[in-house]
């Protein structure tokens, strides 16, 4: 099959050949005759007008940049997922969002930057920046043994401009492990279900020691009915319909009443797992295609 069509992958520095698990879709899209490049999305000499489609893959370190990484992601053309889409989901305050729309999320307290913080009563906490990737900046305390350290965290990540979020941690996360549910267009352009993976626990306590994302525990899962509900319930409340989208993850957890919680939506540049599903790439460049 011969399409002459081009498609950009954007990835970044770290990445100038894409993650590995991204390699399945280029090679997927290349079989069906697409030219296939990978892309730093901060490459000032990039022309993105001269790809049918760019999509977002790897751009993993925009945290800091986020701003520039908006902007710049409201000048590509031709982008997947679109740009008002990237503007919303790279910051965690959608989450008030979905919840005020009835999705079941984890309790969360939001500390906007100049805000103040109340701290919560006994028990483990997490805290992370409402901006961040790969689980950056992201720890557990016990409190109230490690309160202080809790408050200087916090006192961080809004000193520098970012609003702090606070939330239980949740038992499950080392039991059941979180679970992924990735979905892609079917071929009627509907973001349906592709496949899903289980992610085992990474998060430390305070004190022992940084995320290492090369330890993290990734294996095939299928999920259970009430995680494929909460997955179509919390695409239905996507700004603009779930429809634009070329690919979402939702990621959950069972709550203390066993019934799943949405952690996090990702639908910027979220790892797809392609390597744990075979089909996933194909299908994936299948879509693809169907917009060029």
């Amino acid at each position: 099959m011969s399409t002459d069509a081009r498609v950009a992958l954007v990835t970044c520095a770290i990445f100038p050949d894409l993650w590995d698990d991204d390699h399945p879709l280029r090679d997927a899209l290349r079989e069906r005759g697409v030219i296939v490049e990978a892309v730093r999305w901060d490459d000032t000499e990039a022309d993105w007008s001269r790809y049918d489609l760019t999509v977002i893959r790897s751009p993993w370190d925009y945290v800091a940049r986020r701003d520039e990484f908006v902007a710049w992601a409201s000048g590509v053309p031709r982008l997947a997922n679109p740009a008002d889409i990237i503007a919303w989901n790279t910051d965690k305050t959608y989450l008030r969002d979905l919840a005020a729309a009835g999705v079941p999320i984890i309790p969360t307290e939001f500390v906007a930057p100049g805000g103040t913080w109340t701290p919560p009563g006994e028990g483990e906490w997490v805290v992370k920046p409402a901006v961040s990737a790969g689980a950056h900046d992201t720890v557990r305390y016990e409190l109230p043994a490690q309160l202080s350290l809790a408050e200087a965290h916090v006192e961080r990540i809004t000193g520098a401009g970012v609003t702090a979020m606070v939330q239980p941690f949740l038992a499950a996360v080392d039991s059941a492990g979180e679970t992924a549910v990735l979905c892609t267009p079917d071929a009627n352009g509907e973001l349906t279900f592709s496949h899903a993976i289980r992610k085992g626990p990474i998060l430390r306590p305070a004190g022992q020691g940084a995320i290492d994302l090369g330890d993290e525990e990734i294996t095939p899962r299928t999920p259970s009915a009430a995680e494929l509900r909460l997955a179509e319930q919390v695409l239905a409340a996507v700004p603009g319909g779930a429809k634009r989208l070329l690919y979402a993850r939702v990621d959950m957890i069972p709550g203390p009443d066993g019934e799943p919680r949405l952690i996090e939506l990702e639908l910027t540049e979220p790892s797809l797992f392609l390597l744990t599903a075979p089909a996933s790439a194909p299908r994936l460049a299948d879509a693809i295609i169907s917009r060029l």
